[in-house]
């Protein structure tokens, strides 16, 4: 059984978009979809820098562009489920039949300006935690005022807040935790400091008319499959101000019988997770044109819903 999955926020490098303009029909694909959104996803998806393309305002479109761009790559898909990391979630509603491209990405450019506005109010920011148990690392975020933002398995959890907590973890780490390593975002997010960016987003999916989901959508929010365009609206607008738990969406995935796990571009992140959490599930990540032909091969072996 296959799952599909796309990246969230931090995924994103300069010029990750170039090789996917030589597939036929992409390029003027990716124009339509800027025009709708008044924003230039070639450029940024090109020629911008990294510090460019850290803009939550252009990173979240960019993002959500690419995984559908090289989803549909890949041609006919039948996925046994679908799933996306904080971001990732509107480009899984698309796989799902429960957005289309253009609602997909009215919505995610909401979502992006409206969590730059909220993280611009206090100087936040988030960072990962690598080894350690769990309660342990949690219990001792809590401590210094820090959200767990991202629970997200495999020995890994990301900590937001402000930046004076940050410094206070860096100089304090959790017992176990070998590392402490900043991410390139520009905010806490699935915090309550984007609390007031909940609103503005409520407001651009009341203008939506979500189809039900044609295919297993597995929610951050709990980890759990949700049958309703509805009420998978509903936790994408929530989800913003409240932790990611990418390792239950795991352990769902697990119990549904996941023998293979392909992430759409800029794939990496949550195949990394999956080769040390799920083993022996197979993995990919779609991160150029030069990656489908081995996609294809996981499809044909996997691909049955």
């Amino acid at each position: 059984m296959l799952v599909l999955v796309a990246p969230g926020q931090g995924a994103q490098t300069p010029g990750f978009l170039t090789p996917w303009l030589d597939l036929p029909g992409v390029e003027d694909r990716l124009r339509a979809l800027s025009t709708a959104i008044d924003l230039d996803l070639v450029h940024y998806g090109t020629n911008a820098d990294a510090d460019e393309i850290r803009d939550t305002a252009i990173a979240q479109p960019l993002l959500v562009a690419a995984g559908l761009v090289s989803a549909s790559a890949l041609g006919d898909v039948a996925p046994g489920a679908v799933a996306g990391h904080s971001v990732g979630e509107i480009t899984a509603a698309v796989f799902a039949g429960v957005l289309d491209d253009t609602a997909a990405l009215a919505l995610v450019r909401r979502r992006g300006l409206a969590m730059a506005d909220a993280a611009a109010i206090t100087e936040t920011g988030m960072s990962a935690l690598l080894g350690g148990d769990p309660e342990v690392s949690v219990a001792h975020l809590e401590k210094l005022g820090l959200t767990p933002a991202n629970i997200n398995g495999a020995g890994q959890i990301v900590a937001a807040g402000t930046l004076e907590q940050l410094a206070a973890l860096n100089e304090d780490k959790p017992e176990g935790v070998r590392k402490v390593v900043p991410l390139k975002v520009a905010g806490a997010f699935h915090t309550r400091h984007m609390a007031p960016a909940v609103e503005s987003l409520a407001k651009a999916a009341a203008e939506l008319t979500p189809a039900d989901p044609t295919v297993r959508y597995v929610s951050n929010k709990d980890g759990q499959a949700v049958s309703t365009g509805a009420e998978i609206l509903d936790r994408l607008v929530g989800q913003v101000a409240n932790p990611v738990r990418w390792d239950l969406c795991m352990e769902t995935f697990k119990e549904l019988g996941a023998t293979a796990i392909i992430e759409v571009s800029p794939g990496g992140t949550l195949v990394g997770l999956a080769k040390r959490a799920l083993p022996g599930v197979k993995t990919l990540a779609l991160k150029t044109p030069d990656d489908l032909d081995a996609a294809r091969e996981l499809i044909a072996e996997h691909g049955v819903g």
